[in-house]
C-alpha cells in the first residue's frame, strides 16, 4: 500500500471508562467510514460493556471534517475519565 492511502485511512477509537466504586463500566466507540455517495459518517456508540449501545451516525461532506469531529469528541471523553 502507498504511503499517501495510508495517511488516508479513516480514523477509528475505542474508549473504556470503568468504577468499580460505583459499578460503573462504559465503553464508546467512533470510526470514520466513506459513504456509498463520496461523503463521510462518523459512527459513533457507547453503553454499558456487554451490553448493546447505542449507535449514532454523523454525516459529513468530507474526511477532514469527520476526523475533526471525531477528535473533539474524544478529547471531551477524555476529560470525563474515558481511556
Amino acid at each position: 500500500m502507498s504511503e499517501q492511502l495510508e495517511n488516508e485511512q479513516p480514523s477509528s477509537l475505542r474508549l473504556v471508562r470503568r468504577d468499580q466504586e460505583h459499578r460503573m463500566a462504559r465503553f464508546y466507540t467512533m470510526h470514520v467510514a466513506q459513504t456509498l455517495f463520496g461523503g463521510w459518517d462518523l459512527v459513533r456508540e457507547w453503553g454499558r460493556i456487554g451490553s448493546p449501545g447505542t449507535l449514532r451516525i454523523i454525516p459529513f461532506e468530507t474526511l477532514d471534517e469527520s476526523e475533526r469531529a471525531l477528535r473533539r469528541i474524544e478529547k471531551q471523553k477524555r476529560k470525563r475519565g474515558y481511556l
